[in-house]
């Protein structure tokens, strides 16, 4: 088997995998309040066709898996191909993404079914401020969910927090001091520009090494992980009192593309070589018509090969792509 290079010598095993372009919450950086325009569901893939996605790139060297959404949870049965795909050979690691507001309700399912990994998007501990960004009155479900997921033993729990300038500076640090109380990693996201309504610029983005100063002026010293996993999108950090840490996804400020590892599928079946990608490919008429899967997997070699070279957030090059983020899946 060839493994899955682009032409830059970046190896891909790690798929993002969207099931849903739904969501329960409106924040405002992603999706307008009203009048969002979903797929329509037999556009979706089933969890077959999924299932049958994966079994192909599994094959051509993908080892780890995430499910996204949209909010992943409002997939009906989402159990169902948690453990479909937990069961395939040669997958190594297998993680979700949620915004936790139907967490507590599913997630012994999800944990029965085979899924261990989970990460929680909540951007702050306060309930108005919660309000503000996510247009809805669920804090309460997040952190129960969060907790239900903790007693039922899953591990690691990571939080996800999107970093917005003038509105969240507030929440950096009791984020971090609720984390080390709970053994929860807290990952700072800088607001990226893939919201739905035009809404990003730069001077939005509160950068990383804002948060890293807030943190050690407010709790203490951080000292970066050496032993992370180069091509994660997150730098580690630790304490140095030895009590938790955090990471900094700082992908307008610290651009990461060089080390990227992944390819993304979306709800509706179309194959990205990067979140920020003009261009897909769409698999799903491979998935539904009679091609084999040697179609479905030289689509994705095709992909990968045309892969380029980053983002260029920071340069005056840079088109946003015709996707929001709830659409293309997180």
């Amino acid at each position: 088997m060839t493994p899955l290079v682009d032409t830059f010598g970046r190896l891909h095993d790690n798929l993002r995998l969207s099931v849903t372009d739904r969501c329960n919450i409106r924040c405002f950086y992603c999706m307008p309040e009203k009048d969002v325009k979903f797929q329509p569901r037999e556009q979706l893939l089933t969890f077959e066709e999924i299932e049958r996605f994966v079994r192909v790139a599994v094959n051509l060297g993908i080892r780890k898996l995430r499910i996204t959404g949209g909010e992943p949870l409002v997939r009906k049965n989402l159990s169902t191909l948690v453990r479909k795909l937990a069961a395939i050979d040669g997958i190594e690691d297998l993680a979700l993404t949620t915004n936790g507001v139907l967490l507590a309700e599913q997630a012994e399912e999800l944990y029965d079914a085979g899924l261990r990994r989970i990460n929680v998007h909540l951007d702050t501990l306060d309930r108005e401020r919660f309000q503000q960004i996510t247009r809805r009155d669920e804090l309460d479900k997040v952190l129960e969910g969060i907790e239900t997921a903790r007693r039922l033993g899953y591990g690691p729990i990571k939080i996800n927090a999107v970093a917005v300038k003038n509105l969240v500076e507030p929440d950096i640090v009791p984020l971090a001091r609720y984390g080390r109380e709970r053994g929860i990693e807290i990952r700072y996201i800088e607001f990226m520009p893939l919201d739905a309504q035009g809404l990003w610029e730069r001077g939005r983005v509160l950068l990383a090494e804002d948060i890293l100063a807030m943190l050690e002026r407010e709790i203490g010293p951080l000292v970066e992980v050496p032993d992370s996993d180069p091509r994660a999108p997150a730098t580690e950090y630790r304490f140095a009192d030895g009590i938790g840490g955090v990471g900094l996804i700082a992908s307008v400020s610290r651009p990461f593309c060089l080390n990227c590892n992944r390819i993304r599928l979306t709800s509706d079946g179309k194959l990205r070589y990067c979140l920020f990608a003009i261009e897909e490919t769409d698999v799903r008429a491979l998935l539904r018509g009679s091609d084999g899967d040697d179609a479905v997997a030289g689509a994705i070699r095709a992909s990968v090969a045309a892969k380029w070279i980053g983002h260029e957030i920071n340069s005056a090059r840079f088109v946003p792509p015709p996707r929001p983020m709830y659409s293309i899946g997180g």
